[in-house]
């Protein structure tokens, strides 16, 4: 008996893709530690080693956090968000380590009369026309 199965909500990247460059001896030296078996691939030592370098300065984050006033982790931002915000003559100040999500529900117009300023360290999911309207206020 086949199941239909309806996908309610577009799955979400989980990471971001990013390009680095090595030298021929660094990246000799990951691939051989991979060949030698310590690591499974070379994306399996660059998390690695990525977190690791993550975890011996954790205390720095931590201050840098709460110095910067970031909220961690992933924050949604949806058009009856920013309409509160708009309808008590908030202006929104989003600054985020992590991912914001500007929902596609959120018109340019919107976005741009309720929030004020974003800093993103990480990465933004809006819609283009949103993006646009608030790349002056992006830093």
């Amino acid at each position: 008996m086949a199941q239909k199965v309806q996908e309610l909500r577009p799955r979400q990247a989980e990471s971001e893709k990013i390009t680095i460059n090595l030298g021929y001896v660094d990246l000799g030296q990951v691939d051989l530690l991979v060949r030698e078996g310590f690591y499974s691939n070379r994306t399996d030592f660059i998390r690695t080693a990525i977190r690791n370098q993550i975890d011996r300065h954790d205390e720095a984050l931590k201050k840098s956090l709460n110095r910067h006033q970031l909220d961690l982790g992933l924050r949604r931002y949806s058009r009856k968000d920013l309409e509160a915000a708009h309808n008590s003559g908030e202006m929104l100040h989003i600054h985020v380590l992590g991912m914001a999500v500007i929902e596609e529900d959120v018109s340019p117009e919107l976005a741009r009369s309720t929030i004020a300023s974003l800093q993103i360290l990480g990465a933004l999911q809006a819609s283009a026309g949103v993006k646009a309207a608030l790349a002056d206020r992006t830093s």
